[in-house]
């Protein structure tokens, strides 16, 4: 189990085992990045969790830290996930080796097949993003080194199996790098995506109306180009394996 002291327990009851976590820095990056992927990998019968670093506070418009905690839970019901929030601070978040050690502990719990991260740095936007993704990185190697059982208070080690990107950079017109470079169909959940970014009241408010307006128009875009109502642009790790040419690149109309 991860130490009291770095982790806060999550508000729904804990599953045995996630296939899929993704993690931001802050309650709401997920929810922005990769939103629409995490509730259509939920309604294809997946369990999916959403691990948050830091709390997000302090941050400007929020009254308390257990306004923004209630805010992240409403989001994670909404899409339907699992979420852990993690104690290390906002604003103060920098990569080392407690941090990595404590997300790999909650790698190692769950023992995902894929982990979803930051890409990297977000121009004038917080810098914790891009600690984030060191972090995350790290600690998607740490979930499998053997031989330091008393480090990761003798949880198992778990190798995971694929590590994924998105990107928070919606000021850049640079797309994510990486060996592959594949966009998710969420003509389904856009708008369960949008709601879950709704939840957070104390940090979207009617004058922040734009963020939703770069968030739809990025899935109208990145749908289009693949042959969807709505998407999102993620990257690999890996080059996507190809067996079958016709299918993989002509897939029947739905």
């Amino acid at each position: 189990m991860t130490d009291d002291t770095h982790s806060r327990p999550a508000a729904d009851s804990a599953p045995e085992s996630l296939d899929v976590i993704a993690v931001g820095a802050h309650p709401d990056d997920v929810e922005i990045g990769c939103g629409g992927t995490l509730a259509r990998l939920v309604q294809q019968g997946y369990h999916v969790g959403i691990v948050d670093l830091t709390d997000g506070e302090p941050t400007p418009g929020s009254p308390s830290p257990d306004v923004r905690l209630a805010e992240a839970a409403e989001a994670a019901r909404i899409l339907g996930v699992h979420r852990e929030t993690m104690a290390f601070e906002n604003r103060r978040l920098f990569d080392g080796f407690d941090v990595r050690v404590e997300l790999a502990k909650i790698f190692r719990r769950f023992r995902p097949r894929i982990v979803i991260g930051l890409e990297g740095g977000t121009p004038m936007a917080s810098p914790d993003h891009e600690e984030a993704a060191k972090i995350i990185n790290a600690a998607v190697f740490y979930s499998r080194l053997s031989k330091w059982d008393e480090t990761f208070d003798g949880l198992p080690v778990h190798p995971i199996q694929q590590q994924v990107w998105y990107s928070l950079a919606f000021a850049s017109l640079t797309p994510p790098s990486g060996p592959s470079r594949f966009v998710v169909d969420i003509s389904d959940t856009l708008e369960i995506k949008l709601e879950s970014i709704r939840a957070y009241k104390t940090q979207f408010p009617p004058e922040k109306d734009r963020v939703f307006r770069l968030v739809e128009g990025q899935a109208s875009l990145f749908g289009a180009v693949a042959g969807f109502q709505a998407g999102e642009l993620l990257s690999g790790a890996r080059p996507l394996g190809v067996q079958n040419l016709v299918t993989a690149l002509c897939p029947p109309p739905q």
